[in-house]
């Protein structure tokens, strides 16, 4: 299907800007400044994105058995937003000329105006990351890009974003969304990870590793702990713990409030065996 342009449309005026450049801006959806849609190869419908074209096919109203994503590697066509001509994927408008996206990335199919976003195209990842090439390093074992900040310190993790969010469980690889990476290697949103410090949770969703130096909560359980002597019946009461930190484990004294690892120092444990089940560690209280 080729479309010319809209009767009556005046695209360049005379000492007006480039004809490529029309529209800059003016285009998009709130996922990317673009000047075309795409046509998805699997429904043959027309969306401003492949993002878009998620949203609405996994929507809650959406029969379960006709969810799905798009390929975005099988994309072929794209229609441009002002003259509306349909034709195969490329940077400029076959008919009125207009750049369709200032970043336009051939082997992703991807366009975005925004260039502030400083894209570049990993060939390692297979997509399109953010940032600028130059402050970023692909890290094979963990198979994604990474901040050169880390280069020499990150732990490593297999296949470390191939993977979903352990709070939102949107997959991480290719999501729009700001990463982290925590202690313990595994990622995780930001803001996921911002809304868990709200609700004082300091520990890793996936391996529960303490993610943050904790050695100012540790001194006061410590304290807590000493101006807390234990009843008579439990002065002598030995249990066994495991520590998520270190991942020793520990015989030591029972006490109501904590157990501290012997090896790490961490309070970051669990009751394995031995005795009664110990309340909540009062971390959550000592952070606050």
């Amino acid at each position: 299907m080729e479309r010319g342009l809209e009767p009556g449309m005046a695209y360049l005026a005379v000492g007006a800007i480039s004809s490529k450049d029309l529209g800059f801006g003016h285009y998009g959806c709130s996922h990317y400044r673009r000047r075309c849609k795409i046509r998805a190869p699997c429904c043959d419908e027309i969306f401003d994105c492949r993002h878009c074209h998620n949203e609405s096919k996994n929507a809650m109203e959406v029969d379960p058995r006709d969810r799905h994503d798009i390929p975005r590697q099988e994309l072929k066509r794209v229609i441009c937003s002002l003259c509306h001509t349909e034709q195969d994927v490329q940077q400029f408008c076959v008919h009125c000329g207009v750049c369709m996206g200032k970043y336009f990335c051939s082997e992703c199919k991807f366009f975005d105006d925004d260039v502030s976003k400083r894209q570049y195209h990993c060939n390692e990842c297979g997509i399109c990351r953010t940032g600028g090439e130059e402050n970023f390093f692909h890290c094979n074992r963990c198979g994604c890009c990474y901040s050169t900040v880390m280069k020499d310190s990150h732990n490593c993790v297999e296949k470390a974003m191939h993977h979903n969010c352990p709070v939102c469980f949107e997959f991480l690889f290719d999501t729009t969304k700001d990463i982290t990476v925590l202690r313990c290697g595994h990622t995780i949103h930001l803001e996921c990870l911002n809304e868990m410090e709200h609700h004082s949770q300091y520990t890793c969703p996936v391996c529960s590793k303490s993610y943050r130096d904790m050695s100012r909560v540790w001194k006061k359980l410590d304290q807590e702990i000493a101006s807390t002597p234990m009843p008579d019946i439990y002065q002598n009461k030995m249990v066994w713990i495991l520590c998520n930190d270190c991942g020793e484990t520990s015989e030591v004294n029972f006490h109501i409030l904590a157990h501290k690892c012997l090896k790490c120092k961490s309070y970051n444990t669990k009751q394995t065996r031995g005795g009664p089940t110990s309340c909540s560690s009062r971390i959550e209280e000592t952070m606050s």
